[in-house]
């Protein structure tokens, strides 16, 4: 029944869709209108395994490098950064099939791929220990970078990981994996739509300004990234978590306790995994904590760090 009334609703954002197909194709945008708009100092590109890795490097002292989830971009983390580059090395980039990073000709979007493409990259900055943040997908590859390469990684801090097969998908990625209805939404895509999206992963979607809506909406219509998205969402997700506990590395649990993409009940399946791991649950919070609530996460964080 459950099932019949999601593919229902699915049905439904398919027609809404073409619709507004009829009206307005969505082109992409031009890269270099989102370079100057999104790419300003201290962006810079590495070429690396045939792509160019939008990626930003500032700051001195211990360093931490930042990973961001589905659909999202380095600019995830900017308030952050902005704080953590005054004492620490702040190293964030675009996966590929996000930001400007773009797609990856090959299609190299596997969970492992990206662990691969993270250990070459530091390799390329000569960075060799670290701590390691991740959100969602970033939180998912954060914490099998450090069951492969447990030696390079100080603490390792995951916030709202995914990684725990589901039943339930996000409704984006559940479209975008849906035949026909994926043809839809990389030639169809309304801002309304990105900010559906965008509620889902807030608890307070007062706290979604123009700017973040902007900066989310822009880098969708990056050329090639619709199609990057849809080719991701097609991927057989492989169950990595027997790995989890092989992680030895100090951890910090953050929790949306709000999060309607992935439950808190994993936040304990986490700690369950991980030995060595403590949870922190942030109240009235979504997905997104270190965005939604940039101060009191990174408090929380900064105290994990300097214990």
């Amino acid at each position: 029944m459950i099932s019949k009334i999601l593919n229902r609703k699915r049905l439904l954002i398919a027609i809404i869709l073409l619709v507004v197909g009829y009206l307005s194709v969505t082109p992409d945008l031009p890269l270099d209108f989102l370079k100057n708009k999104y790419a300003a100092a201290p962006s810079k590109f590495m070429a690396l395994n045939e792509l160019r890795i939008h990626y930003r490097d500032e700051g001195t002292g211990d360093a931490i490098v930042l990973v961001h989830g589905t659909g999202a971009s380095l600019h995830t983390w900017n308030a952050w950064a902005q704080e953590l580059s005054q004492t620490h090395r702040v190293i964030r980039l675009d996966l590929p099939a996000y930001g400007l990073t773009g797609k990856d000709p090959k299609k190299r979007y596997s969970s492992k791929d990206y662990v691969d493409l993270i250990d070459a990259f530091l390799k390329e900055l000569n960075v060799n220990q670290f701590h390691l943040a991740g959100n969602s997908l970033g939180g998912l590859v954060s914490w099998l970078y450090a069951s492969y390469h447990p030696d390079k990684v100080q603490k390792l801090i995951l916030i709202d990981p995914s990684g725990f097969p589901s039943k339930k998908s996000p409704m984006v990625i559940s479209l975008a994996k849906t035949p026909g209805i994926n043809m839809l939404i990389r030639y169809v895509t309304p801002k309304a739509f990105i900010k559906k999206n965008l509620k889902e992963v807030y608890y307070n979607p007062d706290l979604i300004s123009t700017q973040i809506l902007d900066r989310y909406y822009e880098l969708t219509l990056a050329p090639g990234n619709r199609t990057a998205f849809i080719d991701r969402a097609k991927i057989e997700r492989e169950d990595y978590t027997d790995r989890l506990g092989l992680i030895t590395n100090p951890t910090l649990i953050l929790w949306g306790a709000e999060d309607a993409w992935i439950p808190l009940k994993n936040a304990y399946r986490f700690e369950e995994k991980i030995a060595t791991s403590t949870v922190v649950v942030m109240k009235e919070t979504g997905h997104l904590p270190m965005e939604e609530k940039p101060a009191k996460s990174l408090a929380i964080t900064l105290d994990f760090l300097s214990n």
